[in-house]
């Protein structure tokens, strides 16, 4: 089982961290190119809410359902029910620092199963600090 944690602030206050997350066209923004997401289904952000997509890795598609829980205006949590790795489950947490600024902290616990899911795993550093550029500018 491996940890990853990412965390960064934002200049913006925590109702407007936790909206955005809570869109449904968040998953879309914060994905970095040459990946592209084609969604099954998503529904709105709430307990036991679930995100059905595909992430396209070149020609190369990447089936993954997860399941929404522990969802407050301070985070959610994602567990994967089908997809890559044999576990995932991935907190997102929002702590207000004051000022008008967030911290966004995102810790996820997983263990890889198949060659692509290692490959992701490895590829955690580039996607959080391209989601932390992301969240940053959306919210400015």
């Amino acid at each position: 089982m491996g940890q990853y944690r990412h965390r960064f602030e934002v200049e913006a206050s925590l109702t407007a961290v936790s909206n955005f997350h809570s869109d449904s066209r968040a998953l879309r923004m914060l994905t970095p190119p040459p990946i592209w997401v084609q969604f099954h289904l998503v529904e709105s952000l709430a307990e036991g809410s679930v995100a059905d997509f595909t992430m396209w890795l070149g020609l190369l598609p990447v089936r993954w359902t997860a399941v929404h829980s522990q969802v407050t205006p301070h985070g959610f949590t994602d567990t994967q029910k089908r997809g890559p790795f044999k576990t995932w489950v991935h907190s997102h947490r929002f702590q207000e620092l004051g000022n008008g600024r967030t911290a966004v902290v995102d810790d996820i616990e997983a263990e890889p199963g198949n060659l692509i899911s290692r490959f992701m795993w490895l590829t955690l550093p580039v996607l959080f600090a391209y989601r932390g550029w992301r969240t940053r500018w959306a919210l400015r």
